[in-house]
């Protein structure tokens, strides 16, 4: 184990070691809604070019979550009402799971449950941002997506070593230690902003507390201990994690109520199923 550590550490300094790229599309069109000399039919000419991205990001903005008065029945329409912004995370978070799909019958389960995961956090997250009104929650939306990017050159390694793979326990340490400075340098390379970076790189980070406002990590952390209850990993002294206060929640409590946000949920989880 400690050797796989060191190995995947030295080509990740020696830049040898394969990152997981982010789709295209999504790279042009954070690139275009970042330029302030494009406008919103320089994005629709990228989106357009991916008829499946079309269709999914029209369904969306016909969806309870964001649609208006009239149905929208093209890409350009839909930008209108939603915004660059928001198109710019909803993109990047439509094409995530094509970064999250195996490549072999072994590793298979184990990503499908990883993207599982993945989005009930992110959907958490999207709900809390909400509650909140401190964050956009398009911008949790993604931080929840991606916030463990970092396992994946972990699994896609070890997927040429059937003995770790098969060793639970080994591969949750080798995991835990690696998946944050990996999710970190992968961020990184797609040249995500130091918010998103962050998440990736302190999530694990329970007792994180750098600076009194709140940020992305903190909704993330309290998604992450929300979707864990009532399972054996469920975490009991919340009064001692401060994302919970500094997100206003009352730490004496040990559930959030998100009864009344259950469809929402099912709706972020329904738009996020390709």
């Amino acid at each position: 184990m400690e050797q796989f550590c060191t190995e995947i550490l030295e080509d990740l300094t020696n830049n040898r070691l394969v990152l997981p790229t982010l789709p295209e599309v999504a790279l042009k069109v954070r690139e275009v809604v970042d330029d302030p000399n494009t406008s919103a039919a320089d994005v629709a000419k990228i989106i357009v070019t991916d008829t499946a991205l079309s269709v999914r990001l029209i369904k969306i903005a016909n969806s309870p979550l964001y649609r208006g008065r009239h149905p929208i029945n093209n890409v350009q329409t839909a930008l209108a009402r939603l915004g660059t912004a928001l198109v710019r995370n909803l993109v990047t978070s439509l094409v995530m799971e094509q970064i999250f799909q195996a490549t072999s019958e072994s590793l298979d389960w184990r990503m499908r449950k990883l993207w599982e995961q993945s989005t009930q956090i992110a959907a958490i997250a999207y709900v809390l941002a909400g509650q909140r009104h401190k964050f956009k929650p398009d911008e949790a939306l993604l931080a929840g997506l991606i916030h463990q990017v970092g396992l994946l050159p972990i699994l896609l390694r070890a997927e040429d070593m059937p003995e770790l793979l098969e060793n639970e326990a080994a591969l949750d340490e080798i995991m835990a230690q690696l998946s944050s400075p990996l999710g970190k340098s992968i961020l990184e390379s797609w040249r995500f902003p130091p918010e998103l970076i962050a998440v990736t790189a302190e999530h694990n980070d329970l007792r994180r507390n750098p600076k009194p406002e709140p940020d992305l990590v903190d909704v993330v952390i309290v998604a992450k201990l929300q979707n864990k209850l009532g399972t054996i990993e469920s975490y009991k002294d919340w009064h001692t994690i401060p994302a919970f206060a500094k997100l206003g929640f009352n730490t004496d409590i040990s559930v959030i109520d998100l009864e009344g946000d259950e469809t929402e949920v099912h709706e972020i989880r329904t738009m996020l199923a390709t």
